[in-house]
């Protein structure tokens, strides 16, 4: 029973259920960039190159068929994402500047003998 308990200690700490739910959304936006790509950009893109279809492009080695029209639409899916995700990390860091700038710095309280001395030097000085 004590390794059940450990489990679900871990499972539920904060950080894995944020993990967990950053995984399903980043699946769900990874679907919807592809149908972009697939049925809005390669096709508009097939259209300013004469009609070329890129889910079709492969080129025939022996048996093989090399469907380098598929990898050229995974890598526009990988770049709009990546992008995407730039976009979304600068802006929270902006946001994160922005509130480090708004947060007041305050001196740390001098110490008993910073006190002490700041009070003799006083002293000194109106004598």
């Amino acid at each position: 029973m004590g390794m059940i308990k450990e489990f679900k200690e871990f499972a539920m700490k904060g950080n894995v259920m944020d993990l967990a739910i950053g995984v399903i959304i980043g699946g769900a936006f990874g679907k919807i960039v592809s149908s972009l790509v697939d049925n809005l950009l390669m096709p508009l893109v097939g259209i300013l190159l004469q009609g070329v279809n890129f889910s079709s492009l492969a080129l025939k080695v022996g048996n093989a068929e090399l469907k380098y029209g598929l990898f050229i639409g995974a890598t526009i899916d990988f770049i709009i994402i990546a992008f995407v995700m730039f976009l979304i990390i600068k802006g929270m860091n902006n946001l994160k500047r922005k509130e480090e700038a708004t947060v007041p710095v305050v001196p740390p309280a001098p110490s008993k003998e910073e006190q002490l001395l700041t009070e003799i030097r006083d002293l000194l000085k109106s004598k």
